[in-house]
């Protein structure tokens, strides 16, 4: 079989059978994280980013303008974790490099592969050789050179997964680390399963894919950050207009309004009231405005809509345009101050974070890590124009960064990489300056923090000249694994060597789903012990898979 021409229906079910095949191997990608903790969630992330690009590509024609546009819209914003945002602006790029075509020949198709590679490169502050950016910069090069020598798209792509084989079994020669723990790239295999898949959907027995496409099932945190940013409205229009007339009673309008509705505001003089509500009947809002003054700037928006077009922006723009702010967040932009996100994973971390300020906590970290739509629901909606956003893992900051683009409101990305530093940075808040210095002072004592993870590992690896065995307890300071045991309290122990310094002044230790207060407490007064020069502050952080959190200051 021979492709000669590319169209939308080809492209479609190419996105299909990668998804299909992605979904079908990503705990494999899962499991050759480097670190042997319960987190390596490349497979999950990619998987998921990939899916959320399908759903779009489901809800609209066959036209490749259209289907374009769709993978780009909708990997952009089902982006999670790094290798999901590297993943999303492979897309996007190759995407924006079909912009508005029907058809494309080979050397068409090659050159959107290299500017996917491109777009992906300039999405990545620090770019590392030896990941997913070099398995598709390879592969798109290979792709490129068999498209000059007359290839047609089958041939090409046939081309361009054995170059990119071949550049995955070298990436453990690239980055000692992947060398040392055994593994090959989880990113750049997942790009390949992408691109056999493709392969695959053009095959004759493909193109009648089942239509009706399932796409990766929720599990665990993942189904509470789908229910956080998704509420059931109760009220489903945003209504705002400004009522000019005399004698105008703020107070009573106010009282009279609170019966149709909620997301009440109704400020403003005795001659000039501007009115916001989230009501079912806005005719009756109106009536209710009618009958003090005459309406002006009269803005109705179903806010049921709101998501949908968010979904629909044009990924072709520059990430720096805005999309329109969503209609649960309008007539609170005018609240002075500044507002603060933060991502979590436990209930009590989550009440932790609350109670020092934060308005919105995102569910997601260690675990499962949040979308950009997630992420930029949380900030359209928050009650303030300008955002502080904590993402509190490596792993989030992409996809922060992604969201603050998207987004029309002023966003400032502290770059905290752990819960400990995020709470550092909370405490370094100050309500009264601006964004920006805010931003900068709250980045500014991140470092000063030091934090150890306690978890288990979850298959035999070697790290450091290390042997670690599954089920071991592994203890993580600064990142990097440094002790190793068999007893939770055992490996706290050992890392508090690699944490505690003379000047150190504070050790605080947040326990999760696999501790006891009773054995926290106890734990507690045994660091105390041995750093008596420190204050021992114990709290329950309910973070599943991560028996303690410890910081130290």
């Amino acid at each position: 079989m021979q492709l000669e021409i590319l169209k939308g229906v080809h492209l479609r079910q190419m996105l299909l059978a990668s998804a299909a095949l992605l979904q079908e191997n990503k705990q494999e990608l899962n499991s050759l994280n480097v670190f042997p903790v319960p987190d390596g969630d490349t497979g999950t992330n990619m998987s998921l980013t990939i899916s959320a690009a399908v759903t779009e590509v489901e809800g609209t024609n066959d036209d490749l303008c259209n289907v374009v546009d769709a993978l780009a819209n909708g990997s952009l914003m089902g982006a999670r974790g790094n290798s999901g945002v590297i993943l999303s602006q492979l897309f996007r790029g190759f995407a924006s490099s079909l912009e508005g075509k029907l058809s494309v020949q080979p050397l068409e198709f090659a050159r959107a592969l290299q500017e996917g590679v491109k777009t992906a490169y300039l999405g990545v502050m620090k770019p590392v050789e030896g990941t997913i950016l070099t398995v598709a910069k390879e592969g798109a090069k290979a792709a490129m050179k068999a498209a000059r020598r007359g290839e047609d798209i089958i041939g090409l792509l046939k081309i361009a997964i054995r170059e990119a084989e071949e550049t995955l079994a070298r990436t453990p020669e690239m980055l000692p680390v992947l060398k040392e723990a055994g593994v090959v790239d989880a990113g750049g295999k997942g790009l390949l399963y992408i691109l056999q898949g493709a392969l695959e959907g053009l095959s004759p027995d493909k193109l009648i894919y089942p239509p009706a496409y399932v796409s990766p099932e929720i599990e665990g945190a993942e189904i509470k950050t789908a229910l956080d940013k998704s509420p059931v409205l109760e009220y489903q229009y945003c209504t705002e207009f400004i009522i000019k007339g005399e004698d105008l009673n703020v107070d009573k309008m106010r009282e009279q309004l609170s019966t149709m509705g909620d997301s009440i505001m109704a400020v403003g003089t005795t001659k000039v009231v501007k009115v916001h509500i989230h009501t079912n009947h806005p005719g009756q809002v109106l009536e209710l405005g009618l009958r003090q003054g005459t309406l002006h700037d009269l803005k109705i928006d179903n806010m049921a809509e709101q998501h949908r077009e968010i979904l629909d922006m044009s990924a072709q723009n520059n990430l720096s345009s805005t999309p329109k702010t969503r209609a649960d967040s309008a007539g609170k932009e005018e609240e002075e101050g500044l507002g603060v996100i933060a991502v979590a994973l436990g209930e009590g971390m989550g009440n932790i974070l609350r109670s020092l300020g934060v308005e919105r906590v995102v569910s997601g970290g260690q675990t499962m890590n949040p979308s950009t739509e997630d992420l930029l629901y949380n900030i359209e909606n928050s009650r303030y124009s300008s955002i502080i956003l904590l993402p509190n893992n490596k792993n989030v900051i992409l996809a922060a960064q992604q969201a603050r683009k998207l987004s029309n409101k002023h966003v400032y990305v502290v770059p905290t990489t752990t819960i400990p530093q995020g709470i550092a940075a909370l405490l370094a808040f100050n309500p009264d300056a601006s964004l920006e210095a805010n931003g900068e002072d709250m980045s500014a004592v991140i470092g000063e923090i030091k934090t150890g993870e306690v978890t288990y590992a979850v298959r035999d690896s070697r790290f450091n000249g290390e042997e670690i065995k599954k089920g071991d307890i592994i203890g993580l300071a600064q990142g990097d694994i440094v002790a190793i045991g068999r007893e939770p309290t055992e490996v706290v122990m050992g890392l508090m060597e690699h944490l505690v310094e003379e000047t150190s002044e504070i050790v605080t230790i947040y326990y999760g789903e696999g501790a006891t207060s009773t054995a926290t407490e106890k734990l507690a007064v045994k660091i105390q012990n041995a750093y008596p020069h420190c204050d021992v502050e114990a709290y329950n952080g309910g973070q599943p898979l991560y028996y303690y959190i410890l910081s130290v200051e």
